[in-house]
């Protein structure tokens, strides 16, 4: 079981905007749509967040989250994770409310305050439908709030519903607040360690940069973790083949990456499923299952959701 390779995919997340891509999913039928294919091509997790149906913005709602989750525990078996990042620009209080509501098997929980910054899209993208859009991109201004105080806060509020946590890491640092927690008591193993590579204002996505926080997060946690990996953009895959390589496991979507080579955006997040899927095989390894998954995990069943 342990050398079956789970594959996360976040399918719309907060960061990109409806003008960037005609695959990015923005309706509650498109999120549905995508994580339901997403895990027909081989992701055992779906890593949700909610928009406006209409502009695009992150909604992080719960209202905005019910009915996608409805049609995607009616037609799927994947294991359901459920921001609690939201939009770097919201409360923690707003962020873990559709969690807290609906108490699904995972919710992602940011493990440190960081910059976070979009701007650099603006490179290559130029032309939006929506206003917010074009502002949202250009702020240089945004601190991602991740205090001690906020992330007790998040795991206080889920202890009761059960629902464990991927805990994403931009940085060494983070690994470290991951380990203060574990030390106290607050989170238990298997830990779900979710690092995080080349997003501006984390990490970096050299090889040298995955080989640290591998080694950092083994020394800190050795066989209480289950390791996965994040690659931003273009590092995507080139990241997720170091992972799988390395025993790890991988994340794709089009939350964190459009493109699914280079100078070709994604049709779709199954695309990019597919793709992982083919680097993970031909690794000789074979993809974990929605139910091999939560046996890794130790996770809670996915009749719990509260849908």
């Amino acid at each position: 079981m342990s050398r079956k390779v789970i594959i996360t995919c976040a399918v719309t997340g907060a960061i990109h905007t409806p003008s960037m891509s005609k695959a990015l999913p923005i309706t509650p039928q498109e999120i549905a749509d995508a994580a339901v294919d997403a895990a027909e091509a081989g992701a055992a997790i779906v890593h949700l967040h909610a928009r406006n149906p209409k502009t695009g913005q992150p909604d992080q709602t719960p209202e905005a989250f019910a009915p996608f989750l409805k049609i995607i525990k009616q037609r799927s078996n994947a294991v359901i994770n459920l921001t609690t990042g939201g939009a770097p620009t919201m409360t923690v209080d707003e962020r873990v409310r559709p969690a807290a509501v609906y108490k699904p098997e995972v919710a992602s929980l940011n493990m440190g305050s960081m910059n976070f910054a979009f701007f650099g899209m603006l490179n290559r993208f130029k032309k939006f439908e929506h206003d917010w859009e074009l502002k949202h991109l250009q702020n240089k201004d945004i601190v991602f709030r991740n205090t001690f105080q906020d992330i007790e806060y998040v795991l206080n509020t889920l202890s009761e519903t059960n629902t464990r946590f991927e805990f994403e890491c931009y940085d060494t640092a983070h690994l470290y607040n991951l380990n203060y927690f574990l030390e106290r008591g607050l989170v238990k193993p298997p830990l779900f360690v979710q690092t995080v590579f080349g997003l501006q204002g984390g990490t970096g996505a050299h090889p040298e940069d995955v080989l640290h926080m591998k080694r950092t997060a083994d020394r800190l946690f050795g066989d209480k973790m289950v390791w996965s990996v994040l690659g931003a953009g273009r590092n995507q895959l080139p990241i997720a083949a170091m992972a799988a390589a390395m025993g790890g496991n991988v994340r794709v979507g089009l939350e964190d990456s459009l493109w699914a080579a280079p100078g070709r955006m994604a049709a779709s997040n199954a695309e990019q499923v597919t793709l992982a899927r083919k680097i993970i095989e031909g690794l000789g390894l074979e993809i974990a299952t929605a139910d091999e998954a939560r046996e890794i995990l130790q996770l809670k069943g996915g009749d719990k959701l509260e849908v």
